[in-house]
């Protein structure tokens, strides 16, 4: 029988060592040291944009408009008017730092105990957050210095809520790399209890991980990137980079304790795992792509960073891996943990004992466990059924106890709509039209009815207009979006309705709103994409329909099951302080649609790695039922290693400071976790022993489908059946 692709992969990198072992390395010190060189080109407020928030932006970039980074201090005190002189010394001390513009006289809240100052930074808003810093200071020596006096000093701001956030998702994806890794290494420690073993697939991960990371930074130039992708990245690369090379090392340890030769134990690894994770990173990376679909910046980002991390850990895990294993030898056991690497007489490993005794009575009473397993799916994915998302401002994001949080509270309670204002913009057809009477009585028309606080600049040369319009509400609740909605419906339409202008409302809820508004339209397309390529990829690999109609039914359950916890937690907050979380009442808009694609891609790894184990003893005669057996057992300590190390580094980023790493690390952690235990070790056997033939039957329209063999060929038919199934973990 011809090798397929991963075997001869594998056979050449093996046979070819130091050029495999030294082109990798050359790869990543080239990819690191070129996209360091080049740097990371992220994207700017106006590209983030779509629907008329974002023709909004659009307009102001056009119109050469530089939208300076606004910054609101409130100075409050128990007395009303106790405030002013500690807000005049403030107004000194910002104005001294040399970095803010004028700063407005303050204005009183109704009561007059409070006084808020509003300045904007100069320069560019995007480079304000990089010298705040002096900004900051001051404001909290005075809030010092007010504190024996009963006055109180809150900040809240573009640039000081921009400077937040970087230094956040900085120590975050520190604490991410510090914590997650040591996690992989023990778990792979327990699982094959020997270092160098361990070592192995941490290393690689990392390595790809670090060539991954300077292609990404290249890619950027073209497409600009959001600062949350490289976590994004970081947090694949390492659960897939670790996945795809202990799938790969279990097999050739398994096949080398069960008495072949090296040669031949690495030959076969390469010829079953080296394809299956060939065909779960095609499909992972394609369904990646299918993020592209979305229209949103913030997905096609995603959809580069994690198809290139991924892609380059499968070429590693099916290239440098084997040439490494091949250098090592028997060395690769080298580093014994005592009481951890336990060997029967016949030097196999545990027989995968746990995974035979939990599986004899799903197998025994099949339908019986798969209605029950999919009851419990179907309970977890309930809440879903409730979910509300929305873009969380970044008060959500710091969780309600941090200083920007409770600024911004305070803030909004006694200036509502302060922070964040609805923007409406407003371009003539002819930019001398903008200072036309009726273009001014339209103007000042859109004034009045907004209300008090709204705030109206005029950019003559560029025909441009834009007024600020503070928002009831807390610049999210349905009073807010109520308001929104009545600018965009009523008040901007019937104010320049005849005139040759266009007119559009932004601002951060407009922004969260039409962000939604895309979401909604893009998931369809998505899923039908993702779903088809599953279903084809699957198809071609096993040529069955029905194991490729399971294949998508399987991922829906764990994605809805992921869906209903991740609403419970973080909407509800249903034990969301055991995470150190809180309840929030919404998940990140973009989140549910990131999950769904990284989860059909992600449990492929498990899918693939099963079902070929299935097919392949499938092919040596077995029956269905006996297939089933051995498949599972034969494969359940890796892909128990694997789950525990995904969870393990999802939980890791569930465990983050920002609302939106936590609920991501939950929602795939979960999802994770109930694949490979219920959906694997139960439902997928249970409803593969009710479907009996009918998961091999190839449709006579299908008959032209290649036959693509799922084991080594004849060495792997040598080996007898009647040998201990070899697992190091279950």
């Amino acid at each position: 029988m011809r090798p397929n692709l991963a075997a001869r992969l594998g056979v050449w990198s093996a046979h070819h060592r130091k050029t495999a072992i030294l082109g990798w390395l050359l790869f990543v010190v080239l990819a690191t040291t070129i996209g360091g060189a080049s740097g990371m080109v992220t994207a700017s407020d106006d590209e983030m944009g779509v629907g008329d928030s974002g023709r909004a932006a659009a307009i102001l970039k056009d119109a050469g408009v530089e939208e300076p980074a606004g910054e609101l201090v409130m100075v409050s005190s128990k007395k009303a008017d106790g405030w002013r002189d500690a807000a005049g010394d403030l107004a000194k001390a910002l104005k001294a730092t040399g970095e803010t513009g004028e700063i407005q006289a303050p204005l009183p809240s109704e009561d007059g105990k409070d006084g808020l100052l509003r300045f904007a930074m100069k320069g560019k808003s995007d480079e304000a957050a990089d010298h705040v810093q002096p900004v900051l200071d001051a404001v909290r020596e005075a809030k010092d210095e007010g504190a024996g006096n009963g006055i109180d000093v809150y900040q809240f701001g573009d640039a000081s809520s921009e400077k937040h956030l970087g230094d956040l998702l900085s120590d975050d994806l520190t604490k991410a790399e510090f914590t997650a890794v040591p996690l992989a290494l023990g778990i792979l420690l327990v699982a094959f209890g020997a270092v160098v073993a361990a070592l192995l697939p941490v290393g690689l991960a990392l390595t790809a991980c670090i060539g991954a990371f300077g292609l990404l930074s290249l890619a950027s130039h073209q497409l600009h990137l959001f600062e949350t992708t490289y976590s994004v990245m970081f947090l694949m690369g390492l659960a897939v980079g670790v996945d795809y090379c202990l799938f790969y090392l279990r097999r050739e340890r398994d096949e080398r304790a069960a008495g072949h030769d090296a040669e031949t134990a690495l030959r076969i690894a390469a010829a079953t795992s080296g394809r299956a994770v060939l065909v779960s990173g095609l499909t992972v990376m394609v369904a990646m792509a299918g993020m592209f679909l979305s229209g949103l910046l913030l997905f096609k980002g995603f959809a580069v960073a994690t198809i290139l991390v991924v892609c380059v850990a499968m070429l590693g895990s099916v290239t440098v891996l084997p040439a490494l294993l091949s250098a090592l030898g028997d060395r690769i056991n080298a580093g014994r943990i005592p009481f951890l690497n336990r060997k029967n007489k016949k030097g196999a490993h545990a027989s995968g004992g746990i995974a035979g005794k939990l599986l004899r009575p799903v197998l025994a009473k099949p339908k019986f466990f798969a209605i029950g397993s999919a009851v419990l799916l179907l309970a977890l994915a309930a809440p879903a059924l409730g979910m509300k998302t929305e873009q969380l401002g970044l008060e959500k994001q710091f969780g309600s106890d941090a200083p920007l949080s409770v600024s911004f509270r305070e803030i909004t309670q006694e200036f509502p709509g302060g922070p964040a204002p609805a923007r409406i913009v407003v371009k003539a057809d002819d930019a001398g039209d903008i200072a036309s009477k009726e273009m001014r009585d339209a103007l000042a028309e859109v004034v009045r009815d907004a209300g008090k606080g709204a705030e109206l600049t005029v950019h003559k040369s560029a025909g441009v207009a834009e007024i600020d319009v503070p928002l009831p509400g807390d610049g999210s609740d349905a009073r807010s979006k109520e308001a929104l909605g009545e600018l965009r419906d009523d008040v901007v339409p019937a104010a320049f309705d005849g005139l040759d202008a266009q007119a559009y409302v932004g601002g951060d809820l407009a922004d969260s709103e039409d962000f939604g508004d895309q979401l909604s339209k893009g998931i369809l397309p998505v899923f039908a994409f993702i779903a088809a390529v599953t279903f084809l990829l699957m198809l071609f690999s096993f040529r069955s329909v029905v194991i490729a109609v399971t294949s998508i039914g399987l991922n829906l359950l764990s994605v809805g099951a992921a869906y209903g916890v991740m609403t419970a937690v973080f909407q509800h907050g249903w034990g969301a302080e055991l995470i150190g979380s809180e309840q929030v009442g919404a998940i990140e808009n973009w989140m549910p649609l990131f999950v769904l694609v990284v989860l059909f891609g992600l449990s492929m790894d498990y899918h693939v790695f099963v079902v070929s184990r299935i097919s392949e003893a499938r092919g040596r005669g077995l029956d269905n039922r006996s297939a089933i057996r051995e498949g599972i057992t034969r494969t359940a300590g890796a892909v128990t290693g694997a789950a525990v190390i995904m969870v393990a580094v999802f939980g890791v980023f569930g465990t983050l400071s920002m609302q939106d790493m936590q609920q991501m690390g939950v929602g795939l952690g979960v999802a994770v976790l109930l694949d490979a235990t219920v959906v694997r070790m139960v439902l997928l056997p249970s409803l593969m022993t009710l479907l009996g033939e009918r998961n091999w039957r190839t449709p006579r329209g299908l008959s032209w489908l290649p036959r693509i063999s799922h084991g080594e060929g004849p060495v792997a038919v040598e080996r007898p059946d009647s040998r201990p199934v070899p697992s190091a973990t279950v």
